[in-house]
């Protein structure tokens, strides 16, 4: 089995454990991994936060009841698409509690993973939500290689990246402040930039 502290495991082994409702580890590993971006996405659509983490609840509690006949298929869709369109049903329904008096479009009936959802765009999502998604998507992307890019180099060599690249601190003030030379801080951030880079690609491919 992967280690749970993969931040983002391959989609086809991560959602065949979650047919077990009872494996509290995956499932915290797809909350930890998927609710900020569902987060972002429904804050971005004019939520409010309480209504935000509804959206959050209601999304995962729409995956888990798929879970059970379950069976993904990449040749019919991406996760990534379908997940997008679980999330779309949600910020509608919050949508639909604040017009209760307006009549909205009736949204279609939700396919499960693999029957019909083949993209986002086949299932009618505005073009600005499609967009929100795939920004906030990369955002979580950046910060799952970042994080996990953090857990493999040595501590001082991530601080130097982070105050060199993240803080944008002149390299020499950061060769100074840690006892290290300006070489020591180029190779931390070659070093660190490289690792996340490998992960943005690993994780694209996975979850793609």
């Amino acid at each position: 089995m992967e280690p749970v502290e993969e931040l983002i495991p391959t989609r086809a082994s991560l959602l065949r454990r979650l047919k077990d409702w009872q494996d509290e580890a995956s499932w915290q590993v797809f909350f930890d991994t998927y609710w900020q971006l569902i987060y972002g996405v429904a804050l971005k659509r004019g939520m409010t936060k309480t209504e935000a983490e509804e959206v959050v609840q209601l999304t995962l509690i729409s995956v888990a009841k798929h879970m059970p006949g379950f069976k993904y298929d990449p040749a019919l869709g991406s996760f990534k698409a379908w997940l997008l369109n679980m999330t779309r049903w949600r910020i509608s329904d919050q949508l639909r509690k604040r017009q209760a008096q307006v009549q909205l479009i009736e949204e279609p009936i939700e396919p499960g993973p693999g029957e019909g959802a083949s993209s986002a765009e086949s299932c009618g999502v505005p073009p600005e939500l499609e967009s929100l998604w795939e920004e906030e998507w990369q955002t979580n992307l950046l910060g799952a290689a970042l994080a996990k890019a953090r857990r493999r180099v040595d501590p001082q060599q991530y601080q130097l990246f982070d105050c060199y690249v993240n803080k944008e601190w002149p390299a020499e003030r950061v060769a100074q402040t840690f006892v290290v030379s300006l070489n020591q801080v180029y190779l931390a951030k070659h070093r660190v930039t490289e690792l996340i880079k490998e992960e943005v690609e690993r994780i694209q491919k996975e979850v793609a």
